[in-house]
């Protein structure tokens, strides 16, 4: 095998692990790049993402959106398609699981919206983008809404984004529940999970490939692993999705606990639905890898509580340094300088209405960075009986590019923070999914800052619409947003952070590039 074949494998290798499965062109052989030797960044041209099924209430309303950002350089043609996922397993009265029915999503003209496809059948098209920089969306109501398996290619596959809400109005995990629809992987960390009588945590897994996937979920407490029964070697069938409630795996009832999933064979997406008696619900995305220093980023300004749950996976003891990172600049929240974590055993704080009255961030320091640890808040609005909950765990920057969706002209929150150097920021809100015309903003957020930015709006919007974040010079920059609303007197929100959309990838130079591959 000679060396540009080995420069080939050891590309598609570093682009497989950045999406999950992905592919690019090379140069055009009179390029710039080609002729200098300078490595190239070039779009992805082949991306996936993973919807888990939305909610189990027979009262929950949910949108799918999907979008992909207009990228310079990107191919003319191409396609990006959201469908069920061909098998949907869910919970019975007994805690057993069976398979159950696909969604329905409107047609067309029942939806007055491009790419929103009727679909009764599993594996046909839920939702078909038909041009980059338009969002669109289905609808699908009660507890038969799918999870979702999509792939694009082409012109969509640079920055392809994809976002479930859902509304449930009464019962357990009442409120507002997001989730960012993400990649595949082999390895998932999310701490401030429960398997507590007042909490119903289920961890979703999807697998999109046509080969069975096989499972392990590891739960660790404050007081190290929990013992589980049958966390060890779960079949997730092929381009299937699969709910296991975390209670049924162990007998130990615990408020705090941090789940690892980790992939035997195959690959699926993960994410964790926390949903409570009495202060409803949201999704857990995975917390960052396990890092010495991590960003939570866009706790929202009139949070009432916040508590944090932190892990370290190693045997070594840590003292994080906790800094809020406010409009102001960085400073240290009065009673909660360090936080002590013990290796192996999670560990909860609960830091109050630690933003009081301003946007913020949490920054969390290892000494030396020495130790890896990761993290999420739990975020409580509202008083009394009319809480709402939501989650933001330890985020990735934005290094180049994210995106997020279904946002309104009201009740949608950009927060934006450069912890560590001053940064600038371009911000594009995108065509409305019903019409609008497209507006750009650039901002400067001050190094140590938190800034709740106004964001732009598409001039004459209707519908929702998508907010994409560039990070144009310093940083690094990390972003949420949240969408808020008020049922009954109760503040419905969900937050997302905004991790990098990855749909750039930096090409070997002349001397191993992969046009260059020799037979």
């Amino acid at each position: 095998m000679n060396r540009t074949t080995l420069s080939l494998i050891a590309g598609a290798t570093a682009l497989a692990a950045v999406t999950g499965f992905a592919a690019v062109s090379a140069p055009d052989p009179g390029s710039a790049e080609q002729r200098t030797g300078a490595a190239a960044t070039l779009p992805v041209e082949r991306t996936g993402l993973l919807c888990p099924r939305p909610s189990t209430s027979d009262l929950a309303e949910t949108t799918y959106t999907s979008f992909a950002p207009v990228t310079e350089g990107a191919d003319g043609k191409g396609t990006a398609v959201l469908r069920a996922a061909a098998q949907q397993s869910a919970p019975d009265d007994d805690g057993t699981s069976e398979d159950g029915k696909d969604g329905e999503n409107g047609s067309a003209d029942e939806k007055g919206e491009k790419g929103a496809a009727k679909d009764d059948t599993a594996g046909k098209p839920v939702l078909q983008l038909q041009e980059p920089g338009k969002p669109v969306t289905a609808e699908a109501d009660g507890a038969d809404a799918p999870a979702l398996v999509g792939t694009a290619d082409g012109r969509f596959a640079s920055g392809w984004t994809a976002q479930q809400t859902t509304e449930v109005a009464a019962g357990t995990g009442r409120g507002l529940q997001g989730v960012a629809c993400s990649a595949a992987d082999t390895q998932f960390w999310f701490p401030g999970a429960s398997t507590d009588d007042s909490r119903t945590d289920y961890i979703h897994l999807t697998n999109p490939d046509d080969s069975a996937a096989v499972v392990d979920i590891e739960l660790y407490g404050k007081d190290g692993e929990l013992e589980t029964t049958v966390g060890e070697g779960i079949t997730v069938k092929p381009r299937s999705a699969e709910p296991v409630l975390l209670s049924t795996l162990t007998a130990e009832k615990q408020t705090d606990v941090t789940v690892h999933v980790v992939v035997r064979s195959g690959r699926v997406g993960a994410a964790v639905q926390a949903l409570d008696d009495e202060t409803g619900g949201d999704w857990l995305p995975a917390s960052a890898d396990p890092s010495g220093r991590l960003v939570l980023p866009g706790i929202p300004k009139d949070a009432t509580a916040v508590r944090l749950v932190a892990f370290t996976p190693g045997d070594a003891d840590v003292d994080l340094k906790v800094r809020l990172a406010s409009p102001s600049g960085l400073i240290t929240p009065a009673g909660n300088e360090t936080l002590h974590v013990k290796g192996g055993m999670t560990a909860a704080f609960d830091l109050g209405d630690l933003t009081r009255g301003e946007a913020g961030s949490l920054v969390l320091t290892a000494p030396d960075g020495s130790v890896p640890v990761v993290a999420a808040v739990r975020v409580l609005r509202g008083e009394g009986g009319k809480q709402e909950s939501a989650f933001i765990p330890a985020a990735r920057p934005v290094e180049t590019r994210a995106t997020a969706l279904d946002n309104t002209a009201e009740g949608t929150t950009l927060s934006v923070t450069a912890p560590e150097g001053d940064a600038e920021i371009k911000v594009t809100a995108s065509a409305g999914t019903k019409g609008g015309t497209p507006q750009t903003k650039t901002y400067s957020i001050k190094s140590g800052t938190t800034q709740d930015i106004e964001a732009p709006v598409p001039a004459g919007l209707k519908g929702s619409y998508a907010l994409t974040v560039e990070t144009r010079a310093g940083g690094p920059v990390y972003a949420s947003r949240t969408l808020a609303s008020t049922e009954g007197g109760v503040p419905f929100f969900t937050v997302q952070p905004l991790p990098d959309d990855r749909g750039m990838v930096a090409v070997p130079d002349a001397s191993e590039n992969l046009s260059v591959l020799q037979r």
